[in-house]
């Protein structure tokens, strides 16, 4: 059920940003439902920093507008932050600060604060409580950056590639701690990401940006009923002019055999055919890639 405009957590119609002659956004409109996890992925250079610079007011959009639970942030950035968590792409905090001096002056900024649930989480990341900011590891610092963010118990938290950087261990803990959020509060959540994989099992709806504009708007699960991943061995006569009528994203073949991704129809009928469960990664290449030929 779409929920009424007004108590949408995020809301972007028709933005657009402009550096001189560069258009960097064009036109995208999204909507980010409450207690939803909103993936918005893309290459480097698609428009994701512009977009999330404009949704947390830091810029004003050159057209179009964005509202934070009906609100227009540009206009009422200042009454909409204590509602908001943020980690940024690059943890920042006063670097001679130690993480138990941060949490106690963040603290004092939020009359909503969660001391418990701060300190527990930092317990679990195991950050060192009384070393300088600038002497922890990249991860520990977007670590810090997250129980920081969660403090306040936001209603929308906001990430801008927040496992950029991290091993795999620190990966998964973030996510973790994202899920534990979720079960507990229903945290609504935007997150920019280049990890496909990680965020696959986390993510409920999928914007994908290429050279500005959005090419995708669904959920993760319509996007996987429309596109079909199918192979065949070097033994099968399949002639990949065969899947013409179902409309192949991409496909491939060779002396290996083949494999395609198709967007319409059932190609079950096309002997010699496999189909295979299709991976958040795969179809973000297929797509963008796709667009990239018709593009040149």
């Amino acid at each position: 059920m779409i929920s009424q405009r007004g108590t949408l957590p995020v809301d972007c119609h028709q933005v657009g940003v402009r550096y001189g002659s560069t258009q960097a956004l064009d036109q995208a409109t999204l909507q980010v439902e409450p207690g939803q996890v909103y993936a918005l992925l893309g290459r480097n250079g698609s428009g994701k920093t512009s977009l999330v610079r404009c949704l947390l007011g830091h810029q004003k959009p050159t057209a179009g507008r964005i509202e934070l639970f009906g609100q227009e942030v540009w206009t009422s950035r200042q009454a909409l932050m204590h509602r908001v968590g943020v980690v940024a792409e690059e943890p920042d905090a006063p670097p001679l600060m130690s993480t138990r001096q941060l949490v106690r002056f963040c603290g004092g900024l939020y009359p909503g604060w969660d001391p418990a649930g701060v300190d527990d989480r930092l317990r679990r990341f195991r950050v060192p409580l009384d070393l300088p900011f600038g002497r922890l590891s990249r991860g520990q610092k977007g670590q810090v950056s997250l129980a920081l963010a969660l403090g306040p118990r936001p209603a929308l938290l906001v990430l801008d590639d927040p496992t950029l950087g991290l091993d795999a261990v620190a990966r998964r803990e973030v996510y973790d701690e994202l899920l534990g959020e979720l079960a507990e509060r229903g945290t609504t959540v935007f997150i920019t990401t280049h990890d496909l994989a990680g965020i696959e099992g986390l993510a409920d709806r999928i914007g994908i940006l290429h050279q500005g504009r959005l090419l995708v708007d669904a959920s993760l699960e319509e996007l996987k009923t429309r596109h079909r991943k199918v192979s065949w061995a070097p033994t099968q006569a399949v002639d990949p002019r065969d899947l013409a009528p179902y409309a192949p994203l991409w496909s491939r073949a060779g002396s290996l055999g083949g494999e395609a991704i198709l967007t319409q129809g059932d190609p079950s009928q096309v002997s010699g055919l496999q189909v295979h469960a299709l991976s958040l990664e795969e179809l973000f290449v297929a797509l963008v890639g796709a667009e990239a030929e018709v593009a040149s």
